[in-house]
């Protein structure tokens, strides 16, 4: 697969460090963004073959940049998991029916994280 990258946004430095350093152990290239905006931004101009984004981040939540790059023509073939504290089976529904490849509840195994992720690309 010519493109590996992963895009992950959270604006949780810690919830971060766990992500980025659970999927670079099984050799994923990562790129970061710290919000909605700036996770638009990577993933427009970088074309990561995945996103994993965090649900509430300011500026742009995380179901709003799922929207955007669902619709956009240029993004809308990148798979989205979704990242989150939201644990409610509406956050999940909602988050799925927006176009939400999967949807992992923090706190979360690196295990399963990596199994998600490996089956989505």
């Amino acid at each position: 697969m010519e493109n590996e990258t992963i895009l992950v946004a959270d604006d949780s430095p810690t919830e971060m460090r766990i992500v980025v350093s659970a999927l670079e152990s099984k050799g994923f290239r990562v790129v970061t963004a710290v919000d909605g905006e700036e996770a638009i931004q990577k993933a427009t101009s970088l074309r990561p073959r995945l996103a994993i984004l965090d649900i509430v981040m300011p500026k742009m939540n995380g179901f709003q940049v799922l929207r955007k790059l669902k619709s956009a023509g240029d993004t809308k073939d990148i798979k989205i998991l979704l990242l989150s504290s939201k644990s409610s089976e509406s956050d999940r529904f909602w988050g799925m029916k927006q176009g939400a490849d999967d949807y992992i509840t923090k706190p979360f195994e690196s295990d399963a994280l990596a199994a998600a992720v490996t089956r989505l690309l």
